[in-house]
């Protein structure tokens, strides 16, 4: 198992940034010897992991694809999530997609959007896109809900990160901000990750109660009326309460969530 972890440690290095890599590149990151280095892609190409362009020129290979077909055909939280957000973006006539995120690796990554605006793109957010974990909605309404220990560890690792975004300039200020967020129920955001959008975004909990992701509405326009955003606030997390209900229900367990009062104060610009 151990060497076995080693070997897909090189997918890792595959990225939307770098997606072309070299034994030689991959031996210096993973810090391994040459030979090594050539024998985890040798064993990569053989399932289909990788597939080799030319000499030395290596890209990620078909099986990354036919898992994916199977991960989204085998993903019952993506079943039941896809109607539930399809009416969702009904509820808007404006520009707007709906995105379906998970936490992974101290990180956001979307798994699933719908957009009633093909021509143009509504959000950065697409399936397997990864996004930082300090900026926009989606994700500081994950951020808030980490456990204290998860959130120790982000601000000894990534504090200048999280100064830069405005989430405070010492770790008491820092969970301060995420508590009301807590509080709140939803978060509200403009422009944060892309220009002119605003992001509504309401936590998503395993069966144990745990954060695993989160739902999202996010609008192309700039401006919204409140009473569009009290509307839609309260939509969002309706929606996210339903996916969890339907998925406990499918597996046997509930856990009922009080769905925050509609909110009614202004919400920040950036």
């Amino acid at each position: 198992m151990k060497s076995a972890g080693k070997v897909l440690s090189v997918l890792s290095l595959f990225t939307v940034g770098r997606n072309v890599w070299s034994p030689e590149r991959a031996a210096r990151q993973l810090d391994v010897s040459l030979a090594t280095s050539y024998r985890y892609f040798n064993t990569l190409v053989e399932c289909g992991m990788l597939e080799r362009l030319q000499r030395n020129q290596y890209v990620l290979g078909p099986a990354i694809v036919e898992l994916d077909k199977q991960v989204r055909a085998a993903d019952p939280v993506l079943a039941i999530s896809r109607p539930i957000m399809v009416r969702l973006l009904k509820r808007v006539r404006q520009p707007a997609t709906v995105l379906l995120c998970r936490y992974f690796r101290e990180q956001v990554m979307c798994i699933h959007e719908e957009s009633n605006h093909p021509d143009e793109p509504v959000s950065s957010y697409e399936r397997g896109a990864r996004r930082p974990l300090f900026r926009g909605s989606t994700s500081k309404v994950i951020l808030a809900h980490l456990p204290g220990r998860a959130l120790s560890d982000l601000w000894q690792s990534h504090r200048r990160e999280i100064v830069a975004a405005g989430l405070g300039d010492s770790f008491d200020a820092f969970k301060a901000g995420l508590q009301l967020i807590r509080k709140d129920g939803v978060r509200v955001s403009v422009g944060e990750v892309d220009p002119g959008r605003i992001g509504i975004s309401a936590p998503l909990f395993d069966p144990h109660g745990r954060i695993m992701g989160s739902l999202s509405i996010v609008l192309m326009s700039p401006h919204a009326s409140e009473a569009a955003i009290a509307r839609l606030r309260t939509a969002v997390i309706n929606a996210a309460r339903e996916i969890e209900r339907m998925r406990d229900a499918r597996g046997g367990r509930a856990h009922p969530r009080k769905v925050p009062a509609p909110f009614h104060r202004s919400f920040c610009h950036d």
